[in-house]
């Protein structure tokens, strides 16, 4: 039951603590009571998550659609509903809290919704419709949050809510994501203390070694699936356990502080999942399923940048290695695909995958067509941290130069995310095929404001209107895409993945249905010439009709040859 698996997570993250006394705290906070069993199958198992080929998730900031008439939340469900019902099925709001910085993640009240954006009615009302994702921002808190400001005066509970360190600390080894100094001073009521920033002085890093830290999280958990919330984002998640003399990411701690909540959200009747943000090299990330007891999700962060790269060099060596050697995702796992966020296109996720010229090809294109690069510390330099950039922007053009191809060559990398294994994940500024926003990136003075456009609603509508424009086209192909996705069960996020050896220039793999009745090829060319796909390079059996799904052609296996157009993507399978 509940109390045993909680006081095992205890007895390992807080060894000299009362562990009956912070279990009992740990269930009071989550509203169980200690005797809780997990909701089980007939069959006695742990229930399974429930997302199937009908799953794919929009990405987008609370405010991104804005009018005169109705608040922002209210655009974002009449945009939903409008234009996206029946072809997504959850939304992940970003930061919808008040905050000071960072476009939501330097959180002021984790309670509230910010009133310009609309309330808990407006949240609830989404959360009605679709899936509903929110962040927690659990690492760090905004300089402008009441537990800053108690820590300051030197008052409970602030006062041991935030990190600090000491000039006997080493430190050498931490982690940053940053080039902006660790350490900040500030003068408190008991005298001077180095408050932790791993993000920025504004962002000021939380004490998790105090478990009514973790308690007051925990509440915080219940309080938003009491708001309608069904998928947690715990966002910089690997950095949030501190122990000087290591790099201080993905601590045990850590890991198990997660696996506590997976615990507490397993055994709440309704279907809630995990998803932790952890844009790091891709076998660390990996690492976030744990033993299937920690994230029910993790970003599939390699993907967008070695998805980027093979379209604009015409080369999927890079893309096809990484796919060949990534282990399947454990039972009751699975990865959340995207090919563009609201934060740029991360290179961390590529060290090792991708050879240091080949990352500067790629960053160099993308900034000949506007995009900027964002950098980290590593020692005493800076290295490149992400491409800021919209990807429509980035996809204009190749290492050649822009070019004719930028709608098909876009529409190629959307179709290849959203075959993949996995839950697919849109982000609304690729639905409205948006260019870099320069003049909201001078108006803020940061890169990432490039990626992060806001839009008209009466705008939107006039856009999608004219069928020649460049968002008309993307959004109308994208949902005709997505729909036919929906009725394939090879594209059940746990059925079977295999990539392909097909001839350079092209990229595939293989996907077959759980009840291995649906075999289906998806087949992309990567570059701007006619490419010739052998269709004896796939397993085309004779006794069976064979269609491409997305041009309703039919496939005979007797043909030696099918000729894909530039950027052309292809959905060969056995059943239409």
């Amino acid at each position: 039951m509940l109390q045993e698996i909680l006081t095992r997570h205890i007895e390992f993250i807080y060894p000299d603590r009362d562990t009956a006394a912070l279990v009992a705290q740990i269930c009071d906070a989550f509203a169980l009571a200690p005797d809780t069993q997990m909701p089980r199958h007939k069959g006695g198992t742990r229930a399974a998550p429930t997302w199937s080929e009908d799953d794919s998730f929009l990405i987008t900031y609370g405010d991104t659609i804005l009018s005169d008439d109705k608040k922002p939340l209210q655009n974002t469900l009449a945009f939903l509903t409008e234009h996206l019902k029946g072809a997504v099925s959850g939304v992940h709001i970003l930061p919808f809290f008040p905050f000071t910085s960072d476009d939501g993640f330097a959180v002021s009240d984790y309670d509230t919704v910010r009133p310009d954006l609309g309330d808990w009615e407006d949240i609830g009302t989404i959360g009605s419709e679709f899936r509903l994702m929110s962040d927690v921002v659990i690492n760090h808190a905004s300089a402008g949050h009441r537990w800053f400001q108690q820590f300051l005066e030197d008052k409970l509970p602030g006062r041991d809510f935030i990190k600090t360190a000491t000039a006997d600390d080493d430190l050498s080894s931490v982690i940053r994501p940053r080039p902006s100094p660790l350490l900040y001073t500030h003068e408190t009521a008991a005298g001077d203390k180095q408050v932790w920033c791993t993000f920025g002085p504004d962002q000021v890093d939380l004490d998790f070694s105090n478990p009514d830290l973790l308690c007051e999280f925990i509440r915080l958990l219940r309080f938003y699936i009491e708001k309608g919330v069904r998928v947690f984002r715990l966002d910089a998640v690997g950095f949030l356990w501190k122990q000087p003399g290591t790099s201080c990411l993905h601590l045990q701690e850590t890991h198990e502080i997660i696996k506590l909540m997976r615990t507490l959200v397993d055994h709440v009747p309704d279907t809630i999942w995990l998803i932790t943000e952890t844009n790091v090299p891709a076998h660390e990330n990996l690492e976030y399923f744990g033993n299937s007891n920690e994230a029910h999700l993790i970003y599939n962060f390699a993907l967008p940048p070695l998805l980027v790269h093979a379209l604009l060099t015409g080369r999927s060596s890079y893309l096809r290695r990484w796919m060949m050697s990534t282990a399947p995702t454990p039972d009751g796992c699975t990865m959340f695909n995207f090919s563009a966020s609201h934060d740029g296109i991360g290179l961390r996720p590529v060290e090792g995958l991708l050879p240091p010229e080949e990352i500067n090809r790629m960053t160099e294109t993308v900034e000949s067509f506007g995009g900027r690069l964002t950098m980290r510390s590593y020692g005493d330099a800076e290295v490149p941290y992400e491409m800021n950039t919209t990807l429509f922007s980035a996809l204009r053009g190749t290492v050649d130069g822009a070019d004719d191809h930028q709608i098909d060559r876009f529409l190629a990398s959307q179709t290849i995310m959203m075959s993949l294994e996995g839950i697919p994940a849109f982000y609304v500024q690729s639905f409205l095929a948006a260019e870099n926003d320069t003049v909201r990136a001078e108006a803020t003075g940061r890169n990432r404001s490039l990626n992060r456009p806001q839009w008209r609603a009466e705008e939107i509508d006039k856009k999608l209107s004219v069928g020649s424009s460049p968002m008309a086209q993307v959004f109308s192909e994208m949902r005709r895409r997505i729909a036919i996705r929906r009725q394939q069960k090879a594209f059940h996020p746990d059925a079977t993945q295999f990539t392909l050896h097909i001839k350079p220039g092209m990229f595939g793999f293989w996907r077959l249905s759980l009840d291995r009745k649906q075999s289906l090829f998806v087949v992309t060319n990567i570059t701007a010439d006619m490419k010739n796909l052998s269709l004896r390079d796939m397993n085309l059996y004779a006794d069976a009709k064979w269609v491409d799904l997305l041009s309703g052609a039919p496939v005979h296996p007797d043909d030696e040859e099918l000729e894909l157009a530039p950027y052309q993507s292809v959905w060969i399978t056995n059943q239409a």
